[in-house]
């Protein structure tokens, strides 16, 4: 095929992401798609990654990123579910369609490895299980937070924690996940809504897409006391954790009422560990880890895209900046600061060489 195109390559843990011009010189493969970015999101998962928070990486050189849109340039053979011209979702979640093999890239005569979907590049070949087709009216701004962001945020309710009307729930952590969390606990009738959050523009944000009151956990000297205070002593039926922290897992599991659900969004630090006294869960209580919000993004997408539509969903509070790829080492050390509120977007205006 002999295309080339620009990525943000993780060459080392714990280093800034190197740009580069990488090339794809095979054919595409059963099940392979060949797409052309418009958007990509930056997930606090590339940010784990990165940073080495499952453990040393295997696959080094690799490309990243897993939420994004684009449009379909070419697709390899049993593809049925796209076409060439089609805009389309990349998401993480498997979804319908083949699972085709992962690309091979070439960087500088080294091979580069990648997954089903990575949307750190101007260009991608992707399994066709990893897109979902959407209207050429849809934003793609919106699409690509449909990858990861709104799908995951909007799942952990309706389909980890199955959330009922008139529960009070907690979220800790109010980035790109948790203010969708926050959107789609206010969807579903919750009462009290609770963010925590490090940031106060985060928390200023999370106020604006629902939350009924906020606490910044960094200033807070008995953080207990205070959310029981913050939620008048009502039953706290459901607490999301988005952090990975393993003291507030604990804390959480400790909060929630007899029958309540602590729902695991954010994945600790390999090596980790946190305990609780296990008894409650004989009784009620229960631990939920998710998965992308139990996402199934063939049925999910066009409805969030309908709620998008109808003005029922917010999507443009949600983007805090939008960036050329050459600015993204910047972009991940401004999530990391706090100065992010929302999520960032990468933009991308290519030709295809």
């Amino acid at each position: 095929m002999g295309i080339s195109f620009t990525a943000a390559i993780l060459v080392e843990q714990n280093q800034p992401l190197v740009i580069d011009n990488i090339t794809f010189d095979n054919t595409l493969d059963v099940g392979q798609v060949l797409i052309k970015l418009d958007y990509s999101g930056i997930c606090g998962s590339q940010l784990g990654e990165i940073s080495g928070v499952k453990g040393p990486d295997s696959y080094l050189p690799h490309l990243m990123g897993h939420e994004g849109s684009g449009q379909v340039i070419e697709v390899g053979s049993g593809v049925k579910t796209v076409r060439p011209g089609d805009n389309v979702v990349m998401h993480w979640k498997r979804g319908t369609g083949i699972e085709g093999a992962t690309p091979k890239y070439n960087w500088n005569g080294k091979l580069i490895n990648a997954g089903y979907v990575t949307t750190f590049n101007s260009m991608a070949v992707v399994s066709e299980n990893r897109v979902t087709k959407i209207s050429s009216e849809t934003d793609t701004r919106a699409a690509a937070l449909l990858g990861c962001a709104i799908t995951t945020g909007l799942g952990v309710i309706t389909n980890d924690a199955k959330l009922k009307i008139g529960e009070n729930i907690v979220v800790i952590g109010a980035g790109g996940v948790g203010l969708n969390i926050i959107q789609g606990a206010k969807l579903a009738g919750a009462n009290k809504i609770l963010a925590i959050d490090i940031w106060d523009n985060r928390l200023e944000l999370a106020k604006k897409l629902g939350a009924t009151c906020v606490i910044n956990s960094r200033f807070s000297e008995n953080l207990d006391d205070e959310i029981l205070s913050e939620m008048t002593n009502s039953p706290i039926e459901v607490v999301v954790d988005n952090t990975g922290n393993t003291e507030m897992i604990r804390r959480a599991f400790n909060l929630i009422s007899k029958e309540g659900r602590v729902i695991l969004v954010g994945v600790p630090k390999k090596g980790d560990e946190t305990s609780f006294y296990t008894l409650p869960m004989h009784f009620g209580k229960r631990l939920i880890g998710s998965e992308g919000g139990s996402t199934i993004p063939e049925v999910d997408i066009p409805k969030y895209i309908n709620l998008i539509d109808s003005n029922k969903l917010a999507f443009e509070d949600l983007i805090s900046s939008v960036h050329k790829l050459d600015d993204i080492n910047k972009v991940i050390s401004q999530m990391r600061d706090g100065s992010e509120t929302g999520r960032p977007l990468i933009k991308f205006e290519n030709e295809i060489i």
